[in-house]
């Protein structure tokens, strides 16, 4: 009897550790899965359906009141997409990193190989103007997606984002995240040159 008390005394302590510890082993093996998810992989290689289907179907109305040289700047409509590659950069006002890769974006919509365009994703006019004469405005045609119904369309998670489409209408590539100088050369402009082959 003396014996299966002083176990039990001895037990007791060992499970009330087990107990206490538990929250913290899970917490441990949740942190490392997490810590593993991050670096398994570049996150703006985020996968989409769309990649090697046929664009949406993409008709936008252009941003209220945007000029360039005098002469209003046009919307999205099929003949946007028609005679060669073309990039879609999906971009709002209100996002930190869409200023920050304008520069970039500038250089791709010097590039006489394709065009670029840009849809502004749920934007008030006013905002989106303000937003192309501080940080420039590269894009050959920029519609508005004040509802952001055409970037659901197109399987946007945020913004920004670009998608090549090749002289066939086919997403060949997307970039989630800003273009940056990381991957310009890279990444986005390889995968350019692979679209004006297809």
């Amino acid at each position: 009897m003396s014996t299966t008390a002083s176990e039990e005394k001895t037990a007791r302590p060992k499970r009330r550790l087990f107990f206490v510890l538990l929250p913290l082993i899970g917490f441990i093996g949740v942190a490392a899965l997490f810590l593993v998810g991050l670096n398994s992989g570049d996150p703006s290689q985020l996968p989409s359906v769309l990649i090697g289907k046929p664009m949406p179907k993409t008709v936008l109305p252009p941003v209220e009141g945007l000029n360039r040289d005098g002469k209003p700047v046009p919307g999205l409509t099929e003949q946007t997409f028609k005679g060669g590659v073309t990039l879609v950069n999906v971009w709002a006002s209100w996002c930190i990193p869409c200023r920050d890769e304008v520069p970039f974006l500038e250089v791709l919509g010097k590039d006489k190989r394709f065009k670029l365009v840009g849809i502004n994703y749920k934007d008030a006019p006013a905002d989106a103007r303000r937003f192309l004469n501080r940080y420039g405005d590269p894009y050959a045609a920029s519609g508005a997606d004040r509802a952001g119904t055409a970037s659901i369309n197109w399987g946007v998670y945020g913004v920004p984002e670009t998608y090549v489409i090749n002289r066939k209408g086919i997403i060949t590539y997307k970039v989630v995240g800003p273009i940056s100088d990381a991957n310009l050369m890279s990444t986005v402009m390889p995968e350019i040159e692979k679209a004006m082959k297809d």
